[in-house]
Order: C-alpha cells, then sequence, then structure tokens
C-alpha cells in the first residue's frame, strides 16, 4: 500500500516507502523530498525527484516512471541529472575563487587569479560548460602566450586546473583533468608548442 496525500503531508521524521523505490524523507526540520532508490550497472542510487509541496504525491510518482523508463533504456539519471545542471567554465572559476579568498592572504591574489583568469581563460573557455573542456580547449588558451609570457601562461595552466579539479569535486566533470598536460603532451610538456 502507497503512501496518501494526508501521510505525505502529516509523516513525522523518517523515510516512508511508496513501493518500487519511491520514498518520502521527512528531516527533523520538516523538510520532505522524494527519492528514488534504484540499480544502475549493479549500484544502488538515491535519485532526489525534488522537494514537498513543490513534487506532489502525484509528480513524485510521475518522475519515478521516467527515472525507470531512463534506467530501462539504459540511462544513468544521476548522470543525466548532472548534465541538466550545467556550469560554465566562468562560473565554476567565480565559485572557486570565492571559496579560496578567506585562504589568501590579501586581496590581491584573488585580483590576480581573476584579471588572469578573464584576460587569458575566458575568452575562449568562460562561456563553455566546464564539464566539456578538453585538452585541446586548454592549448587553445595556452598556445598564443607560451612563447612571448612562459610564466603567466604556466599560472594560466595552473590556474584552469585548479578550476577543473573544484568542478570534479562538485561533480561537475568527469575524467582527467585536460590542464594536467604532462600526461597529454609527454616529457617535453608545453615547451613542445614553441
Amino acid at each position: 500500500m502507497g503512501l496518501s496525500a494526508r501521510r505525505v503531508e502529516t509523516a513525522g521524521p523518517g523515510k516512508y516507502n511508496d513501493g518500487r523505490g519511491l520514498m518520502l524523507v521527512v528531516k527533523e526540520s520538516g523538510a520532505r523530498s522524494w527519492v528514488l532508490r534504484c540499480q544502475v550497472n549493479g549500484r544502488r542510487r538515491d535519485v532526489g525527484l525534488g522537494s514537498w509541496p513543490d513534487v506532489t504525491l502525484a509528480v513524485a510518482r510521475d518522475k519515478a516512471i521516467e527515472t525507470r523508463r531512463l534506467m530501462r533504456q539504459g540511462g544513468d539519471p544521476v548522470a543525466a541529472k548532472r548534465r541538466a545542471l550545467t556550469t560554465c567554465f566562468q562560473d565554476a572559476a567565480a565559485a572557486l575563487i570565492v571559496s579560496k579568498r578567506d585562504g589568501w592572504r590579501n586581496a590581491k591574489h584573488a585580483a590576480q587569479w581573476s584579471t588572469t583568469l578573464a584576460t587569458y581563460a575566458y575568452p575562449k573557455l568562460g562561456n563553455m560548460d566546464v564539464g566539456a573542456v578538453t585538452v585541446d580547449d586548454v592549448l587553445a588558451v595556452l598556445k598564443p602566450i607560451w612563447s612571448e609570457k612562459p610564466e603567466t601562461a604556466s599560472r594560466v595552466r595552473q590556474r584552469i586546473e585548479a578550476v577543473l579539479d573544484f568542478a570534479s569535486a562538485k561533480g561537475l566533470r568527469d575524467g582527467d583533468n585536460p590542464a594536467r598536460l604532462e600526461w597529454a603532451l609527454g616529457p617535453d610538456g608545453l615547451d613542445g608548442l614553441n
């Protein structure tokens, strides 16, 4: 027997099963959210379907059906949700700078990060989905400045690497960091670009 609209509204803290993996999660604060527990490639996944009252019982059931359909077709609902929440490189960089600001000794350091990224990285990467940045994209930023300003290019590369690491930690990208160019360029590194 599944949940009723009244039960969803009045349930105390805990987890309540509606059937076929759909659960209502009620926190101590009274906040209510929907989770679909499922298996993707042999791993248990809990897929968030939204919060009540924005997502009613009927809507949560519809979302659960749609998520199961996606899984039957071989899709990963968690990855699909992550892709739907894409973040551009510039927004990820801004979030990283804010997160690091308290650890920096002075405001000048934050300004240097912002300035070098705005000058060299944003024209090519700024509006790109941070999860889609490739080695070629990073090289497109670095090649024009490597011969004339190798120290600046090195700093820009390090800052791009930090932004992409931050994006990975936040679940906004997967795989190798394309700004960690040693694995992509071999022993000569960027010296081979001259």
